[in-house]
């Protein structure tokens, strides 16, 4: 299964997929799309149209984004929301299943805690496939996306397909956790 990890942001969002074979990882492809220094519109449309081009490139199964948190500044995070939602609208558009995870859901599946440093997320995202250097962190970011995914995408698909027989006791699924 071809996974495509994405790490959004306005002036630069990575990229990275991974293709996981059981327990196996390998790593395909990673990078950075950096938009021009334009206005914002013209800053979504070169994410969508870039975002397109990776899916068409690469044909992943399935992708996952990094979530949005909230800011000290609200404009920044407003602005970080449209780009990923740029993102977002390329990867629905060529019928993909878009998972979102937290930061610190990320780097805990990556690096064993949700406080961990960018450079440790870089570190173990390279021995986690093998890679010969240091990715640059954007395309880590996205990497480690991707990472997150085929470790927790697996566990949350087999609590989805417990939920009708879950729903007959009276209890319910969300956000990958089982409520009452």
């Amino acid at each position: 299964m071809k996974i495509l990890g994405i790490d959004p942001g306005l002036r630069t969002t990575g990229f990275g997929i991974i293709d996981k074979q059981g327990h196996k990882l390998s790593y395909i492809a990673s990078g950075t799309i950096k938009t021009p220094d334009a206005d914002l519109p013209q800053r979504l449309k070169v994410i969508l149209a870039s975002v397109s081009e990776v899916v068409r490139t690469y044909t992943p199964d399935c992708s996952a984004i990094e979530k949005v948190f909230v800011n000290v500044n609200p404009q920044s995070t407003l602005l970080l929301g449209q780009a990923r939602g740029a993102a977002i609208c390329a990867l629905v558009s060529a019928d993909l299943p878009v998972a979102e995870y937290t930061a610190l859901q990320i780097k805990q599946a990556v690096a064993g805690h949700g406080k961990a440093q960018k450079r440790q997320v870089q570190d173990m995202v390279q021995r986690l496939l093998s890679l010969p250097g240091l990715p640059g962190t954007d395309a880590a970011d996205a990497l480690a996306v991707a990472i997150c995914h085929a470790h927790s995408g697996e566990a949350l698909a087999n609590l989805g397909a417990l939920a009708p027989a879950l729903a007959k006791k009276g209890l319910r699924v969300r956000g990958g956790r089982l409520i009452g």
